[in-house]
């Protein structure tokens, strides 16, 4: 080969090493993610010794405290052989409808049929972005992954679960101060009213009901503090975060068995917890969920 093209392909080798991301390092370790010219700072956790375990991609609360919640899953991490993700979504880019309800629909206060986002802009497609990103920096495309969300992330979460495709082994949705109501009688983001028939119709709901959903609620999280959403929809679903979670998981479940569709939701209630981000993730309760496979 002459050397002017031995030098080519050394040059075309470099340039495709530096456009691949190195895999993580072990313990704790933060880089910025760009998906589709979207920067995502990502808080990542991979405990010694990893050999291949599930991606957990942890989704912070209101006061996008994304290490944090990175920490809290390092426990079950050591235990299981977890690689924890928790990416920062930062509230000056990713205000109430882009990360607590989907990114799908801006205008959320329109009368008639609302006006749907382009799919690809999602922000549950963001998740699964990352996801895919942290498996060709591991060299590893198939990595299974699980999803948690507490409060605002748990918001998100049951967005989620509803409207974007994922092959997530679970989805555990943790003290949310709203739920996405498996009935067209109430509006988005409280419901599927107003969306389009394709993300409305009873397919649509039947595939909600039969995601891999885990209702996961402290019974001492009973407090109306300044963040609970105390909108007339929210309010309808109950007067506390417990209450809440409990009516959604009881309609969920009802509207199942009234039409004989598959039911895949359970709900987990962790004793004496209250709206605790860090008691959440790190519950028994939890670890218990997340190790099923």
């Amino acid at each position: 080969m002459p050397r002017f093209l031995r030098l080519l392909l050394v040059l075309a080798l470099c340039g495709c090493a530096a456009l691949r991301a190195e895999p993580f390092p072990e313990g704790r370790s933060v880089r910025t993610i760009s998906i589709a010219g979207e920067d995502i700072e990502v808080h990542a956790y991979k405990p010694a010794g990893y050999a291949g375990g599930p991606i957990l991609l942890v989704l912070h609360g209101l006061g996008t405290n994304a290490p944090g919640y990175r920490d809290y899953a390092i426990p079950a991490a050591d235990a299981q052989g977890w690689l924890v993700l928790a990416p920062l979504f930062d509230r000056e880019r990713f205000r109430t409808w882009r990360y607590q309800t989907g990114g799908m629909v801006r205008n959320q206060r329109a009368e008639g049929e609302f006006v749907i986002e382009p799919p690809a802009q999602w922000t549950g497609r963001l998740f699964l972005a990352l996801i895919d990103a942290a498996r060709r920096a591991e060299s590893r495309p198939d990595l299974p992954y699980s999803l948690i969300g507490h409060s605002a992330g748990g918001q998100a979460l049951s967005r989620f679960a509803a409207f974007v495709p994922h092959q997530a082994r679970h989805i555990i949705i943790a003290n949310p101060s709203t739920w996405l109501w498996p009935s067209r009688e109430t509006r988005f983001p409280y419901g599927f009213g107003g969306l389009p028939a394709t993300m409305a119709d009873d397919e649509a709901l039947r595939r909600y009901l039969a995601q891999p959903v885990t209702v996961l609620l402290g019974t001492a999280d009973i407090r109306r503090d300044d963040n609970l959403n105390l909108r007339e929809e929210a309010e309808r679903q109950g007067a506390t975060r417990l209450e809440r979670g409990r009516n959604a998981f009881q309609a969920a479940r009802r509207l199942a068995q009234q039409r004989g569709w598959a039911f895949n939701w359970q709900l987990v209630e962790v004793p004496d917890v209250g709206h605790s981000a860090r008691r959440m993730i790190g519950s028994a309760e939890s670890l218990a969920v997340l190790a099923k496979r």
